[in-house]
């Protein structure tokens, strides 16, 4: 979907973003670092601030890209201070102090807490060291901000889940699992997943996920299952992949045996091989190694000085709470299901086909023609 004419409203805390669309039609961004003189040289030092690990995408994608591609821009001698926070808001803040101490050239943060981090980033431009907001849009004087397009994704989700529900009136229950209540990204997920269910399905029991945690998924399923009753679950929409292992652990812990189907977003390995076993109806494939590469693209050209580039890398423009014209660059996002698989995940070079197709899957990969 074009980002001219592309309009979100996101909710965040008590207050409303809104991304207004701006700035097409400006020149392609370069790949090289050498098509301008820049006012700092390869010699940077970039910090990468991530948020927790129970995601496998931050540990497998977005530091291993990140890394790789500030290497390639910078012929090798720009060198980037990775620390994830391990879903703990005051070890993020502890983490950021100290790449701010250490003078680091640029921060780019994915935060624990939008709200929370805001001194943190407010420190940092006091010191002269912009913030990239990553995946995530923390609070505070923020220089750019690289994501998906959340509320997308949340009516990706939502559509999908309607779609496996084809022929169903809207006295369907479905058992709605958002994401952490400290996360931005969660409302936005949310309030596009509303979008496509109200009026058309029943919400029985919806429940906010503290740090996303599947163990808290499944605690939260199994409450859902003992309200409603096993039997008259049509459906569950899980903000993500992680928290849909979780929520399948409770449905066959509670005995159920033909699994309703259930959203996720991520693709994961596990998930994406659950989709293939039939376990979960879908997940949202988002691109990590592109919004990793990007970022490191649009970090470079602002340390660099290379405003041309880092103008047609950040096309749009975001609100948060705290500040508004944040220059932005949301990065599209694809319904994963069994009947695509190849054409996504495969084709890129997420996994291999042998990744997937274990001994365990290997019928059900045989089925969908997947070799």
């Amino acid at each position: 979907m074009s980002s001219c004419i592309r309009r979100i409203a996101i909710s965040v805390a008590a207050s409303t973003m809104t991304v207004s669309l701006a700035g097409c039609g400006v020149l392609d961004a370069s790949d090289s670092s050498d098509d301008a003189s820049p006012s700092k040289g390869n010699d940077i030092t970039v910090g990468l601030l991530l948020p927790e690990t129970d995601n496998t995408r931050y540990e497998q994608f977005d530091h291993p890209y990140f890394v790789k591609k500030i290497a390639s821009l910078t012929r090798d001698e720009g060198k980037v201070q990775y620390a994830n926070a391990g879903a703990d808001e005051t070890k993020q803040a502890t983490q950021m102090q100290k790449m701010i101490d250490d003078k680091v050239d640029a921060i780019v943060l994915d935060a624990v807490n939008a709200q929370a981090i805001a001194p943190s980033v407010q420190k940092a431009k006091d010191a002269g060291i912009p913030v990239f907001a990553y995946d995530r849009l923390a609070e505070g004087p923020i220089t750019a901000y690289i994501s998906f397009d959340n509320e997308l994704v949340g009516e990706v989700q939502g559509r999908s889940l309607v779609e496996a529900l084809g022929g169903r009136d809207n006295s369907a229950k479905i058992v709605m699992m958002n994401g952490s209540p400290t996360d931005p990204n969660a409302k936005q997920f949310k309030a596009g997943a509303m979008s496509e269910l109200n009026g058309k399905v029943t919400i029985a029991q919806s429940y906010d996920t503290k740090d996303w945690k599947p163990a808290n998924a499944e605690a939260n399923m199994a409450e859902a299952i003992e309200a409603i009753g096993k039997k008259n679950i049509a459906g569950v929409y899980s903000a993500n992949d992680g928290m849909a292992g979780g929520i399948i652990k409770a449905l066959e812990s509670a005995g159920v045996t033909e699994l309703p189907p259930i959203t996720g977003q991520d693709a994961e390995l596990p998930a994406v091989q659950r989709i293939v076993g039939g376990e979960q109806y879908m997940s949202v494939y988002k691109s990590y190694p592109q919004e990793a590469e990007n970022a490191a693209e649009m970090v470079v050209a602002h340390i660099q000085g290379r405003d041309i580039q880092f103008d047609a890398l950040t096309r749009d423009k975001v609100d948060s709470p705290s500040h508004q014209g944040i220059p932005a660059q949301l990065v599209p996002v694809v319904a994963l299901t069994k009947n695509n698989i190849k054409d996504t995940v495969v084709a890129d070079g997420f996994y291999k086909v042998s990744d997937i197709c274990t001994a365990k899957f290997a019928a059900d990969c045989a089925e969908i023609g997947l070799k």
